[in-house]
């Protein structure tokens, strides 16, 4: 490969972040409640991880489990504190009731991020037609990610669609850098990586003893050392 492949790790405080960073991740996703499957984390959170760390940092925006906005305002509001806190990269991504993409939202959200890069993230696995999607979202400001599984149910039943979207890289709605998280193990790593997949993002995979205990630098290590040795 010409570039080596990203490793975002899910880092809920400094710990994790430190360890992630002494395992070899080059980006870390700020979320809190992962009961809810990843939530926005306090900006003192934020601050502090930013502190501690200098690899680059991306922030979820999502105030309530599921995929709806939910109170627009509210979510500008906590994106403009989070600007105030230091964070410079982001991760949203809203759907309306019919599994569509709710544009609006995403607009107002991405407005108050001042030209910040951000990802839109695993949404789309829940979206009614992933493809209008992408197609719905080409061109909006500084959207350079998505993060997928391919399915709602994670990597194995979406390989197809995985390896299918790395084939159209480029096209239109496929300009993004695709970032492949949600039930990911390194059994699958060998086969992205020859569809040219360069993205991954781990969670749970980096916690061995589970979500109660933090990241361990040594299993995100073994992660950097397979995405590197192929």
């Amino acid at each position: 490969m010409s570039k080596r492949a990203v490793l975002e790790v899910i880092a809920l405080g400094v710990e994790d972040a430190v360890a992630a960073q002494a395992g070899g991740a080059d980006r870390l996703e700020l979320v809190t409640d992962m009961a809810a499957d990843g939530l926005t984390p306090s900006a003192a959170t934020v601050a502090g991880i930013r502190r501690a760390v200098d690899i680059p940092l991306r922030v979820m925006i999502r105030l309530a489990d599921g995929f709806a906005a939910g109170d627009v305002e509210r979510l500008v509001r906590v994106a403009g504190e989070l600007r105030e806190a230091g964070a410079e990269e982001f991760v949203l991504g809203f759907l309306n009731a019919g599994g569509v993409v709710d544009l609006a939202a995403v607009e107002r959200v991405v407005a108050v991020l001042d030209g910040c890069p951000w990802t839109f993230h695993r949404a789309i696995d829940r979206a009614a037609d992933r493809d209008a999607l992408r197609k719905q979202l080409d061109g909006m400001p500084r959207l350079d990610t998505y993060l997928t599984a391919g399915a709602s149910g994670g990597v194995d039943e979406g390989l197809p669609v995985l390896l299918a979207e790395a084939a159209r890289q480029g096209q239109p709605g496929y300009e993004q850098h695709l970032l492949v998280g949600g039930g990911l193990r390194l059994d699958h790593v060998p086969t992205l990586l020859t569809a040219g997949v360069d993205g991954f993002h781990i969670g749970g995979a980096a916690r061995p003893e589970g979500w109660e205990a933090p990241v361990s630098a040594d299993a995100v290590a073994r992660w950097r050392a397979a995405l590197d040795a192929v």
